[in-house]
């Protein structure tokens, strides 16, 4: 009986032992920093996080800062503050986080970059995203395709849009648009009248749709009293959408007046149905759910001390370091092919659209 009763003993403390670890997993915080609400991309991102989260046991805590980075900051203090053992962030500038992410290493918290790269930091340890300069290539070739190049062979008056100034993706996003389209621009198949080019003239601060808007108005005052647009390369739905409000208040897509070839990014429902008005071109999905898996997967792994799934060790160099990434692959969405990848998939209702 003493034998047996030790065995049991023995064996009950080697099932809390195991069940030890685990329970510490489920309870585990996981900080969550988004920039805006003013893009229903990021809204959509984070439900996805807390629910894949969530479904796996974690607590979590979602902010969002509205594209005010003191406001960021002060978030992502106070989630170290409170406890948190992972840190996912997308942030809204990538050069800001220096201090805050030395705290957070400081106390062996890791951090997973969402989407966004955080540059001028060894204390990021991943880096979960999209194949951003492929995102590029997509709105470049979608744009030639619009243009009916190469059966037209041009030349096509175009004008280049670029994201925001501090987000290290706008500039993978540009450098894939311009691979493809640069060959034609030195051929003069592509003509840009305004002559405005790289990041430092195209870009687009906070990605507002407001500011596309009003540079599309003084490219149109300016360039094109007697000449017409052809395309429009844009790298995001909510800079595409100011910008068409622009060429509409000048007559395209009325009277006759064919509408230019213009592209975006992240399938954005007022897009979607801009793309089966006839207006707005296409866009890039990146399906923010696949995002939100490959993110959860990494906070289960960095937690119980698994390797953490990557699958890219070359491109994303911080400025300090080459963080480990795993990226996933973006899909072209026109009117051809919308139903089967946004509703068929199940990540937007019929409804929605309509």
């Amino acid at each position: 009986m003493k034998r047996l009763m030790m065995t049991l003993s023995a064996l009950a403390l080697g099932a809390l032992a195991f069940a030890g670890p685990a329970t510490a997993q489920e309870k585990a915080s996981v900080g969550i920093a988004m920039p805006t609400k003013s893009s229903a991309r990021w809204i959509a991102d984070g439900n996805n996080i807390v629910n894949v989260l969530k479904e796996r046991g974690y607590d979590t805590d979602l902010q969002y800062a509205e594209d005010d980075i003191p406001n960021q900051l002060s978030q992502i203090e106070n989630m170290v503050t409170k406890g948190a053992k992972v840190l996912v962030i997308a942030s809204i500038d990538g050069t800001t986080l220096s201090d805050v992410l030395a705290q957070a290493s400081a106390g062996g918290i890791k951090v997973i970059a969402y989407d966004r790269l955080i540059r001028d930091t060894p204390h990021v340890d991943y880096y979960a995203t999209f194949d951003n300069f492929q995102v590029g290539v997509l709105q470049a070739q979608s744009l030639l395709k619009g243009l009916g190049y190469p059966e037209n062979k041009g030349p096509f008056n175009i004008e280049l849009f670029g994201g925001s100034p501090d987000d290290n993706n706008a500039y993978f996003f540009y450098d894939g648009a311009l691979s493809v389209l640069r060959p034609l621009i030195d051929a003069g198949t592509l003509t840009i009248p305004s002559g405005q080019t790289g990041m430092d003239k195209v870009s687009t601060l906070r990605w507002d749709g407001a500011t596309a808007q009003a540079r599309m108005d003084n490219l149109l005052s300016a360039y094109y009293g007697d000449r017409k647009l052809d395309g429009v390369l844009s790298p995001y739905d909510g800079l595409s959408i100011g910008i068409l409000s622009s060429l509409k208040g000048v007559g395209y897509g009325s009277g006759g007046e064919k509408m230019p070839v213009v592209t975006g990014q992240d399938a954005e429902v007022p897009s979607v149905k801009s793309i089966l008005a006839g207006e707005q071109y296409s866009t890039v999905f990146k399906d923010t759910r696949e995002l939100a898996r490959v993110t959860a997967d990494m906070v289960d792994a960095a937690l119980s001390g698994r390797d953490v799934e990557v699958n890219d060790t070359k491109t994303y160099d911080n400025g300090v370091k080459v963080v480990p990434s795993y990226l996933l692959r973006p899909v072209e969405v026109d009117k051809d092919n919308w139903r089967q990848l946004l509703v068929d998939s199940g990540y937007y209702r019929q409804g929605e659209i309509d």
